[in-house]
């Protein structure tokens, strides 16, 4: 007699997808951060990238798509790396994603492991260097 299908072993769908954000709220956010950790103004750091104060509000806040150019310029002024910007993204994107993120440009705080295994047995794992 033919095997009947149960429920439990149909496949199962896929976990609905969280939309992402914009890149541009992504990026903007990460701009913000580094500029408030730095504690410096939107009008220091405007001058500094040579944009105007409400533009570099618009941009942070996520409602400008900034070119290339001026988010380099931005991140000139925050000595920041564009790879340090994507890299920040990408953080954020990852663990929205549920996986785990290393960054290996960081430098380790008291008690940290400095040693990583040589092989990970998670697909989660997404590991940053710069």
């Amino acid at each position: 007699m033919p095997h009947a299908a149960h429920a439990a072993d149909a496949p199962s769908a896929p976990p609905a997808a969280r939309p992402e954000p914009p890149l541009r709220v992504l990026v903007g956010a990460v701009l913000r951060r580094h500029r408030e950790r730095q504690g410096r103004t939107l009008r220091d750091v405007a001058a500094a990238a040579r944009v105007s104060v409400p533009y570099l509000s618009e941009v942070e806040r996520g409602r400008k798509e900034a070119s290339s150019e001026v988010l380099g310029a931005v991140c000139r002024a925050l000595g920041l790396r564009l790879v340090d910007l994507v890299g920040d993204a990408h953080a954020v994107l990852a663990r929205a994603d549920g996986r785990v993120v290393v960054d290996l440009a960081a430098t380790p705080g008291p008690g940290a492991v400095t040693a990583l295994p040589r092989r990970t047995t998670s697909p989660s794992a997404v590991v940053l260097a710069a």
